[in-house]
């Protein structure tokens, strides 16, 4: 790509990074305070070129598309903060970050509605086989079926739901579920309180346990080097033939390829993911299988959230460069460094 526009000519203003495109009217108000190296263009920087713009500025907002390392770091001598536009950021290596003197900031709370929102929906889609069956209309499959040869899903509405990773977005799942009537069991780092665990109405269990009941899993646990492949061949086979798997979680926590496998070979009944290894490439035999819902990393995207995401990143970054903390910062430990 070309290396990204300068949109401010005034030199004396702190110079900062938008590494990918944000709402207009957001980076004109960010061009009134900084020197803005900006990317609306939207084209993902290399990893040169992202190490040369922060090398060359004191700020930075950024995505889950910029990995920042100590080698994005290593010539960034006048950079204090990395404003994560995102909840997650498993892109970011902290300690590397906090061992460079940098503050770094994430965007959470502003998505959690939007995202439980899009979990259940994927969910739904995913034991409903609304994608399978959208397809065979769209190829004028309809009158091939019958009462007994339509897509034939799953209830939702009295089953038990499995929840991996019981945060504000989990929880949230939970909330929404108790409107079907479902049964709510989780598993997670350590269990809720008393009084969270009965505003969901969930069971705490262990990770065996809810694989071996649940009739739909949900992933909503954070990607960690411990998280790798949280459900991998092994975890499947716990699970019924007629369960469904919803990751909207982390590329990385499901193991891609022993997804495939199993949805080939009916080891369980479907799957709906929002997250990929290695996004946005997605595993060629994913994209084989008809009994899964694909979708790309939209579970925040509404423009509501969207915005409430960049302002919150905005705020993030102005205030380090103020010489503030930061509302959502990450490595508190490097202010007292």
């Amino acid at each position: 790509m070309n290396t990204p526009a300068n949109h401010s000519t005034t030199s004396s203003k702190p110079k900062i990074l938008v590494a990918r495109a944000i709402f207009p009217e957001a980076l004109a108000k960010l061009e009134e305070s900084y020197e803005v190296i900006s990317n609306q263009p939207d084209k993902v920087m290399t990893p040169e070129e992202l190490k040369k713009a922060l090398s060359e500025v004191e700020g930075a907002l950024v995505a889950g598309s910029e990995r920042i390392d100590a080698t994005a770091l290593s010539g960034a001598k006048n950079l204090k903060v990395v404003a994560n536009i995102s909840v997650g950021y498993n892109n970011f290596d902290v300690p590397a970050i906090t061992a460079a003197g940098v503050m770094a900031t994430n965007t959470p709370d502003v998505l959690t509605d939007t995202t439980a929102d899009f979990g259940f929906a994927l969910l739904m889609a995913t034991a409903r086989r609304i994608t399978e069956s959208e397809h065979w209309v769209r190829a004028g499959k309809w009158g091939q079926w019958s009462i007994v040869t339509n897509p034939l899903g799953m209830d939702l509405h009295h089953s038990t739901l499995g929840i991996i990773g019981m945060g504000r977005i989990g929880q949230g799942i939970a909330k929404r579920a108790l409107g079907f009537g479902m049964k709510v069991i989780y598993h997670n780092r350590k269990p809720l309180s008393e009084a969270d665990e009965k505003a969901c109405g969930a069971t705490y269990v262990s990770k065996e346990e809810l694989l071996r009941t649940a009739d739909h899993v949900v992933l909503v646990l954070p990607y960690t080097a411990q998280n790798h492949h949280t459900i991998g061949a092994a975890e499947i086979a716990m699970m019924k033939p007629s369960a469904t798997l919803v990751n909207i979680a982390r590329g990385g926590i499901v193991d891609d390829a022993a997804l495939a496998q199993a949805l080939q070979s009916g080891k369980i009944f479907a799957a709906g993911l929002d997250v990929f290894e290695g996004e946005p490439q997605v595993h060629p035999e994913l994209l084989k299988c008809s009994n899964i819902v694909l979708a790309p990393h939209i579970a925040s995207a509404t423009e509501k959230t969207r915005r409430a995401m960049v302002d919150l990143a905005v705020q993030n970054l102005r205030a380090a460069l103020d010489g503030k903390k930061p509302p959502s910062l990450i490595n508190a430990e490097v202010l007292s460094a």
